[in-house]
């Protein structure tokens, strides 16, 4: 019987084969594995199954209602993932095989690794025996040694329950938080999505307290004192400091260490100024210390760290940096697995590190191979516990470049592959030496202090441009001090007070919030719980990236040029779990709390139905809180608005749902409006713009009851019914054309010509029109017809677009549209179609060329998905047997000739219907542009809805009713045709 072996990725699957070959013998190729005649290898791509609730527990209809919470399955389903249901079929077809008699699972060594497989073998409900390898070093002596020592099913089983329970408990708590937190702010009505996580809400809150801590900053003025001296070599800087000053002693009256308070700053503008008189002109004595320091290059890459290093560099997003290391590991197999948390490298790996170098030195990369060759010259690659540690080896080892020298990569995966070979290298080369001297001048009891530093051996600094500096620098950064003579006195020639102010903490980047989510486990006072987040923080390097860009996809953080904001809806999910007793879901507590108890469950010490017990009931209570909070608001903090109520010019505040006129002296008029209108939750200075100017817009980021976004603009209006304003969308529906009323331009000028008619163009209500296709003092009845939307499918169309269009024909590339039939957003021009005689899309041409016509096979080969080329089957001659048998009795085909449409062809329309048509057979797609053409020509457009349309005489016979909508029209049309 054969052994079928599981890796995680196509690469170690060829990783194994290689490695076991001069012990298993040959192995033959295959699309989906590799087979001898005792193994056949295959291997997943990451994750192939996902868990569900089951089809008895699963709600479908009322999934957002209280009522059915909490969603508590006894057990789980499973479900194959979409993208990846082709290799989980070869695989559970491999497990079935009658000469497959035992599996092992060589998933990557740690809990993820360890819940892929457990999923496959469930799904494949595979009852063979399993043994587990275990690797943390992809050497083939490594490999080979694994399979040596192959661990039993059983020592396995406690990191499979805690690999389950992980994945359980992640489903419970964000499908029943999301859905009770959503089910609590959709009681008003409407529906109002609000998502949550283990990981996504901490991260959440982490950005929201910094924002809270910005928004509370208040600025305090301070100076300091900056002084020139003279001395015989020349002048150097120098700033007054309190050799006096401690951090304890400043910070004794303090509830708080105050973070601002620190030696070389003078809180008082008279103290500033009088040590800058004193000083002034005064002779000072100096005493100086220098000492070498050294400085270690960076450790090597992790996912987390690179991501940061390249936002910082490049600006790349975390999502654009791991699709980039992806691209580079999959496709140019230039860089190691990218998806890691670990910056060391297995401790049998100098003799691949070696050849990495080789490599590297005879690359044709002139800008990397001269330093490579440097190292191998001097020796640098040697054995360290820096570098090499497989304590500190998890899953998988850090980022490095692999022996293939790349080609044909693009700007930006040239960028990041650099970065990653220059760290690979740094770390092997000497650390950079400075010289570091400090300098205390005083002149009147006053010191000041002066710091230079000058590098002295650049050593890994060179490989990023750097040299040793010497008198001759001419850098403007350099930090050369001015020499001075043992017992020489300086004069302090220029002292001047500035005076400054303290600034409030910096905004999240995506750099520092990465930086943020791996130190999550800081932020917790509990020791335990504290140790057991030390190594993991908040999500993982491969989930981080999808985490920010899940919270920016939600709206609740914006991306503005490097800095993530968050939105009103972020700071209305922290006041809702605050007020409802369930910051738990907000803090890294609980994934600390979860990480310790499933490190117990790893070691024996927790059983798996007593952690799910524990969640079960955390769900519930969570829950119970939602469902059970009875009063009108959450309390929170929460804005008085400075914009007036426009219907009594009274005060308007904001509590949890709603901002509400609460009058002049404390009773209100009634006014008020919900703070989330379909879906989209309104930014304080939004309602303050709206108030003012009593509308605002347009506004993406609504969405419809049935789920589908869409842009608007929002008025207040009076209403006469209630004597009070309401809240209204403005689509933007020109009425204009149905009253008559007439239009004037004369305040505008002109955007450019109509491409149909000459004629000018202007904004008008929500559009750009022509100026004859509305009525106007020049021409009351429009002779025009063009018009098109300031917003298309959710991007804006800016008045310089508009002009782009009229002018060259076409707009630049815009890229904010979003697909109504997929929802997914797209890139395109707006050009004008002479030919159809309207604004079209146009499409930028296609980065990659077009295929190639598939041809015969030349050599018969066949590409596996293992990246390897194997030879066809030897079937193919019999086949050509087959056919030239066959060839006989095949016809030629005669060339088609295009189908003409037949005068008087088509469906007959009824007497009812020829009323308003005409008599003469047509095509139903004809039927319904002349119904349409009737119905423009008629005014028979409802002007209050215009999706509504009103019968007159003849069209009364047709529809049967007074009134239909556009949707019914197809419907009732089809009842008035017939075949001839």
């Amino acid at each position: 019987m054969k052994t079928l072996v599981i890796a995680e990725k196509p690469s170690v699957a060829q990783d194994i084969v290689r490695a076991i070959t001069p012990s298993a013998g040959k192995f033959e190729k295959h699309d989906e594995y590799f087979e001898s005649d005792d193994w056949v290898i295959t291997s997943a791509v990451g994750h192939l199954v996902e868990i569900q609730a089951p089809e008895e527990f699963d709600v479908k209809r009322g999934k957002w209602s209280f009522a059915n919470l909490p969603v508590i399955p006894p057990y789980f389903d499973l479900k194959p993932m979409d993208k990846t249901k082709t290799r989980l079929n070869a695989i559970v077809k491999l497990t079935k095989r009658k000469d497959v008699g035992a599996l092992v699972n060589a998933c990557d060594a740690g809990r993820e690794g360890e819940l892929i497989f457990r999923l496959i073998q469930q799904y494949a409900k595979s009852k063979h025996p399993v043994q587990r390898l275990w690797l943390q070093s992809m050497t083939p002596a490594a490999i080979r040694e694994g399979f040596d020592s192959l661990r039993t099913d059983a020592q396995m089983l406690p990191l499979a329950d805690a690999a389950r329970c992980r994945s359980e408990a992640d489903w419970m708590v964000g499908i029943n938080g999301t859905r009770a937190m959503t089910a609590f702010n959709s009681r008003d009505g409407g529906f109002f999505l609000t998502t949550v996580g283990r990981v996504q809400t901490p991260t959440l809150s982490v950005v929201v307290e910094r924002e809270e801590k910005i928004r509370k900053f208040v600025s305090r003025d301070y100076w300091e004192i900056h002084a020139t001296f003279l001395a015989e070599a020349g002048e150097y800087p120098a700033k007054w400091f309190d050799p006096k000053w401690k951090k304890a002693a400043a910070n004794a009256d303090n509830a708080e260490p105050d973070a601002e308070l620190k030696a070389d700053r003078v809180w008082s503008e008279r103290e500033a100024l009088a040590i800058a008189e004193a000083v002034r002109g005064k002779a000072a004595t100096v005493t100086e210390e220098s000492k070498p320091t050294t400085q270690a290059s960076g450790l090597l890459f992790d996912l987390t760290s690179l991501q940061r290093e390249a936002n910082g560099k490049f600006g790349f997003s975390a999502k654009t940096t791991l699709s980039i290391a992806q691209s580079l590991y999959e496709r140019h197999k230039a860089l190691t697995y990218p998806r890691t948390d670990s910056r060391a490298l297995p401790e049998d790996y100098l003799p691949v590190v070696k050849q990495t170098f080789e490599m590297l030195a005879g690359s044709p990369m002139k800008h990397l191979a001269p330093h490579a060759a440097t190292a191998i010259k001097g020796n640098y690659i040697k054995p360290s516990k820096r570098i090499f540690d497989n304590a500190k080896v998890s899953d998988h080892f850090a980022i490095i470049p692999t022996l293939q020298a790349p080609s044909g990569l693009s700007d930006a995966e040239q960028k990041l592959y650099d970065l990653v070979v220059r760290r690979f290298m740094a770390v092997f080369f000497p650390s950079a030496e400075y010289l570091v001297t400090t300098r205390i001048s005083q002149a009147v009891a006053h010191s000041f202090k002066t710091e230079g530093k000058v590098l002295v051996k650049p050593g890994w600094l060179a490989i990023y441009g750097k040299e040793a500096e010497d008198e001759n620098t001419d850098e403007k950064d350099s930090k050369i001090l001015v020499a001075v003579k043992p017992g020489e006195m300086v004069r302090a020639e220029v002292v001047e007070a500035k005076g400054l102010k303290t600034r409030p903490p910096a905004r999240y980047s995506e750099a520092t919030l990465l930086g943020a989510m791996e130190g999550a486990g800081k932020t917790i006072d509990d020791d335990e719980l504290r140790e057991a987040m030390q190594e993991k923080g908040l999500g993982t390097p491969a989930t981080r990236a999808a985490t920010i860009e899940g919270l920016i996809n939600e709206k609740y953080m914006l991306r503005e040029g490097r800095e993530l904001i968050p939105t009103a809806k972020a700071f209305q999910l922290m006041t809702l779990l605050r007020g409802l007793g369930v910051e738990e879901l907000s803090r890294a507590d609980l994934t600390g709390d979860w990480e310790h108890k499933l490190a117990q469950m790893e070691k024996g010490k927790l059983s798996r139905e007593t952690f799910m017990a524990e969640i079960a009931d955390m769900t519930k209570n969570l829950v119970a809180k939602a469902k059970g909070y009875d009063k009108d608001t959450i309390p929170g903090d929460y804005a008085t608005l400075s914009a007036p109520c426009p219907n009594c010019g009274g005060v308007i505040k904001e509590n949890y749902r709603r901002y509400t006129c609460t009058g002049k002296k404390g009773e209100g008029c009634g006014f008020s409006f919900g703070k989330t209108p379909a879906g989209r939750t309104f930014e304080v200075a939004e309602v303050e713009q709206f108030l003012r100017d009593k509308k605002i817009g347009p506004l993406d980021g609504f969405r419809s009851k049935a789920g589908w976004p869409f842009t608007a603009e929002m008025v207040i209006k009076f209403d006469e019914e209630t004597k009070n304003y309401k809240l209204e969308f403005d689509f933007g529906e020109d009425k204009n054309a149905e009253t008559g009323e007439i239009v004037d331009f004369s305040a505008q000028q002109s955007l450019g010509a109509c491409p149909k008619c000459g004629g000018g163009v202007f904004e008008h209500g929500k559009n750009y029109v022509c100026d004859k296709s509305v009525p106007t003092n020049a021409q009351p009845t429009p002779s025009c017809d063009f018009k098109t939307g300031q917003v298309i499918l959710q991007q804006p169309v800016e008045r310089e677009q508009m002009v782009k269009l009229l002018t060259a024909g076409k707009t630049d590339l815009l890229d904010k549209f979003v697909s109504m039939r997929t929802r997914r957003p797209f890139k395109a021009m707006l050009a004008w179609d002479a030919e159809a005689g309207k604004v079209n899309f146009e499409f930028a041409p296609s980065k990659f060329p077009p295929r190639k016509t598939a041809g015969p096979p030349k050599t018969g080969a066949v590409k596996t998905p293992f990246g390897k080329t194997v030879a066809a089957k030897k079937a193919a001659p019999a086949a050509k047997k087959v056919a030239a048998k066959k060839a006989p009795a095949a016809k030629t085909a005669k060339p088609k000739t295009p189908r003409v449409a037949k005068p008087g062809s088509g469906l007959k329309p009824s007497d009812a219907l020829a009323a308003v048509i005409g008599a003469e057979p047509v095509a139903r797609t004809q039927v319904i542009k002349k119904l349409w053409d009737y119905i423009k020509a008629e005014g028979l457009q409802d002007a209050a809805n215009k999706r509504a349309i009103n019968a007159d005489a003849k069209l009364l016979a047709v529809f049967g009713k007074p009134q239909v909508t556009m949707f019914e029209l197809a419907g009732i049309v089809g009842k008035h045709l017939t075949a001839e």
